[in-house]
Parts: C-alpha cells; structure tokens; sequence
C-alpha cells in the first residue's frame, strides 16, 4: 500500500464551477438533440406528404448535413478545447470526400 496517496478535496467554489459547466454542457447537448429530432420530424413529414422528388432529396441531404454537423460538434466533443487537430482532420477528410463525391458527379453527369 502506497503511504503518500493524497486525497483531494475541491473547495465549495471549484465545486460550483464544475457543477456550472456540466450543466451547461448538458443543456447544449439536450438542445441539440431535440433539434435534430425536430429535423427528422421535418424529413419524416417532407416524404410522407408526397412531394416532388426533385424537392424532397435536396432538402433531405441538407437536413442530414445539419445532423451531421451537430452530432460532431456536440456529441462528438468537437466544441471542447483541445480538439483542434482532430476537428482539422476530420473536417478535412469533410471536405475532400465532398470534393471527391463532387467530382465524380460532374463526370457521370456530362458523360
């Protein structure tokens, strides 16, 4: 047994601290995610009315990007401090599987 285990204790003010953030930091993610279940709902009722196709897969993939980019912001800690390497490669990975999906479009379609 270790005899120089110290204890830690946290004053009343880092306690208030701490129990602030978390609260904060639940609210957020308990906001976002009854937006992104009122964004499927949106989604939901777009095909279930029987639009256009034409309108109806634009507005579902933006939905789904905004989904994405919520579910990686808050539920993936990208809003945290130190995630700025991670958040670089992710959105950089983003951005040239958009670019690389753009691409391939392009040649599909005028071929």
């Amino acid at each position: 047994m270790s005899h120089d285990a110290h204890v830690y204790s946290k004053s009343q003010t880092e306690y208030e601290y701490t129990r602030r953030v978390r609260r904060e930091a639940m609210r957020g993610q308990v906001t976002t995610f009854a937006i992104m279940i009122f964004l499927t709902l949106i989604a939901f009722s777009a095909v279930a009315a029987g639009f256009s196709e034409y309108f109806i897969v634009p507005i579902l993939l933006l939905l789904a990007a905004i989904q994405v980019v919520l579910q990686l912001y808050y539920f993936m800690h990208m809003s945290e401090k130190n995630h700025g390497m991670a958040a670089f490669f992710l959105y950089s990975g983003a951005i040239l599987g958009f670019t690389l999906f753009l691409t391939f479009l392009t040649i599909v379609w005028w071929n």
